[in-house]
């Protein structure tokens, strides 16, 4: 049996499959801040017997959590003499360009715990004057005598040589075994001096947060006899071993939603839709990526707390391109100082959660504005829901201040948060150069199908899926993972001057080194693949367009279709090429699968129209444009493969309902995703 879990804002999630391909699904509370126990929760919820699961894979926000709350290890920094203040300078680009009273991030690091060594080299990684261990010594002991628990070392153009952070590992393990190191060239072999040294120190700061974590899991899996393989999930979409996850948490900084991207594109694969946009609404926020051909798009250029205001923290690992938002089912409404209506970011979270809950919470949210309207049913909670208090606390927050009725008030709470969700879905589609209409919208998450067929209205998406198992979607993501590596090598090189033996070399490199990882992981090399990529860019320019490359040996006729490839690319993501002006290569990148076996998803057993079989009630919505309807409410665990449902109407299952509105249709395929065809 094959088990992940994904914990988040509000809930932990569980799916499970087993060797016949059937899924089952459990939820329960997450419990930070011991949040290792809502995964041993919902295990036992999900009423599977331990000893059977051979394969356990997890999804945390514990790293982003640790992060975004402070709340990380006092962390040092030794580096390369006169470069002790990368981490203040940072970049000159702001964000808030008219903004006088603009201030730079605060680093993680504040000077005093930044110290300097000698030692230099050149760009191409020559030495220029050797390393100073006596220094990395007095370093050491006065960052001991701070009290710091965790230290990052960055050198300069330490990703083209990296002996001398080596040995000043080694140095520091050697007069301090306890303290947690990152070496910059562990995390990324990438070129930027400060965006190396900020992902240094954000892996250093959480990395004894991260080992903490992942023992305790490890300790209470075995307590309840889980004895098989056990994998985190990594921001890249693939999955690495308990052990390595340890060493380089900063790969799970998004660990748990790119689950569900990397799950779409899964589903795209088994149902023939190769262009995806995928979109998560959970408790606490909204996240969305585009999937073009089938394939996740990665990216090293994240950052986090990064908005139109602040230049957030760069993390130069790869992670899923993906755009999150505050908003979720759980996302407060509120009044701002303008008298305006706002929907998040801020969250009831699980705990007291939305009115609804019944635990104390007095803001009306998502959730709450979606029960007024009748899209959510009380009957579907597992607690009894006082919707008094409900339209209460809608009445007095937001529907009083404008002197409207409730259900307008909730109607206008869904509009915001629409609103708010749509600008996200623009950024990765339109905002980049791609047209919705070419795309199918797969929604998951507990509030992705009720909010999914508005948003696919304006943005003229013609087919939305709702896939089966809705609301843990990201674990079912994880279900279908493979491990996953990345090498990203610095490897600036003109595209017309190629040494073709020294660039299939340094091809060879990277993947020797992957085999090798892998085979310490327990993978044989007949079940690695491997992608290549390589950032390439007009030579004077700054930054690169990543570019598929085959495998095998490059020769001349190869390099010419990476160039053509590369002009194609550009001009979709800046509607210009240059053709015959000369291009360089920046960083060649290799991703490296450990394929893991997976079984088949089963197909619905019941096949034939039943929707009439399927009805629960018919009960009054309100819509946008309509205003209240009778809508019919159907249960999508009775529904059969084949089924077809007018809209207007409403599916509920478990933990989520999908909200169709009227002139859409719906069909149930094989697998029970529904099929939705928007009407636009």
């Amino acid at each position: 049996m094959r088990v992940a879990t994904d914990i988040g804002g509000t809930f932990t999630d569980l799916v499970y499959l087993d060797e016949n391909g059937n899924i089952g699904t459990a939820k329960s509370d997450t419990t930070p801040p011991n949040f290792e126990q809502g995964v041993i929760d919902v295990i036992k919820k999900s009423n599977i017997t331990p000893e059977a699961i051979n394969t356990f894979i997890h999804g945390t926000t514990v790293i982003i959590n640790a992060l975004t709350e402070r709340k990380g290890v006092k962390t040092g920094l030794i580096t390369t003499k006169g470069f002790r203040d990368v981490l203040e300078i940072a970049r000159g680009n702001r964000p808030d360009l008219f903004n006088v009273r603009y201030e730079k991030p605060t680093p993680f690091v504040p000077r005093y715990l930044r110290q300097e060594v000698s030692e230099r080299l050149n760009y191409k990684g020559e030495v220029i004057s050797e390393l100073a261990i006596e220094e990395v010594k007095a370093a050491v002991e006065q960052l001991r005598s701070e009290g710091v628990d965790a230290i990052a070392v960055s050198f300069l153009h330490a990703y083209a040589n990296p002996s001398h952070e080596k040995k000043a590992v080694e140095m520091i393990k050697q007069v301090w075994p306890e303290v947690a190191v990152t070496a910059s060239h562990e995390v990324t072999k990438e070129w930027r001096e400060y965006e190396r040294t900020s992902t240094s120190v954000l892996n250093s700061y959480v990395k004894p947060i991260a080992s903490s974590y992942i023992d305790k899991l490890d300790k209470h899996l075995q307590e309840i006899g889980v004895a098989g393989n056990k994998y985190i999930m990594q921001s890249n979409s693939g999955t690495t071993t308990f052990e390595q996850s340890k060493e380089t948490p900063i790969n799970m900084v998004e660990s748990g939603p790119v689950a569900g991207i990397f799950g779409s594109a899964i589903l795209g694969k088994i149902i023939g839709e190769e262009n995806i946009i995928a979109f998560d609404i959970g408790g606490t926020t909204a996240k969305c990526s585009l999937i073009e051909k089938g394939e996740v798009k990665v990216t090293t250029e994240y950052k986090i707390e990064k908005d139109d205001r602040n230049a957030g923290y760069p993390i130069k690992v790869p992670v899923v391109d993906i755009v999150e938002i505050g908003n979720g089912g759980g996302s407060i409404a509120w009044i701002d100082e303008a008298g305006s209506l706002k929907v998040g970011p801020q969250s009831a979270g699980a705990m007291p959660g939305p009115v609804a809950y019944g635990r104390g919470g007095e803001n009306p949210t998502t959730t709450d504005a979606n029960l007024v309207t009748g899209r959510l049913s009380p009957k579907n909670f597992q607690n009894t829901v006082n919707m008094d208090s409900v339209k209460q606390a809608i009445q007095e927050k937001v529907a009083q201040h404008f002197n409207i009725s409730v259900e307008d008030a909730a109607l206008g709470i869904i509009r915001i948060a629409n609103s708010n969700m749509l600008n996200a879905l623009k950024l990765i589609s339109v905002r980049k150069g791609y047209d919705p209409r070419e795309f199918s919208l797969v929604a998951f998450g507990g509030g992705g199908p009720m909010h999914a067929l508005a948003l696919a209205k304006e943005l003229g998406v013609k087919k939305v899926i709702i896939p089966i198992a809705a609301s843990v979607f990201s674990a079912w993501g994880m279900l279908m993972t493979d491990l996953r590596h990345d090498y990203i090598q610095t490897y600036i090189r003109r595209m017309n001057n190629l040494s073709l033996d020294e660039l299939n070399g340094e091809w060879n490199r990277l993947e020797d080194g992957a085999i090798g990882q892998f085979a310490q992981e327990g993978i044989t090399q007949d079940k690695v693949l491997f992608a290549r990529y390589a950032d390439i860019r007009y030579v004077g320019q700054e930054h690169a367009v990543k570019v598929p490359v085959p495998n095998g040996v490059m020769g001349s006729a190869t390099i010419d279709e990476v160039v053509r490839r590369f002009h194609d690319l550009h001009e979709q993501h800046y509607t210009f090429k240059l053709e015959g002006a000369p291009t360089e290569i920046v960083n060649l990148h290799l991703t490296a699968f450990g394929v893991v076996q997976k079984p088949q998803i089963a197909r619905l057993q019941n096949v034939g129209d039943n929707a009439v079989q399927a009805l629960k009630e018919v009960r009054k919505v309100l819509f946008e444009d309509n205003g209240w309807l009778d809508t019919n409410v159907y249960s999508r665990e009775i529904l059969n493969a084949g089924s077809s449902i007018q809209g207007p109407a409403i599916v509920e299952e478990q933990s989520s309902s999908t909200v169709v509105y009227p002139g859409q249709s719906l069909v149930v395929d094989e697998y029970g995703n529904l099929i939705i065809n928007t009407g636009v």
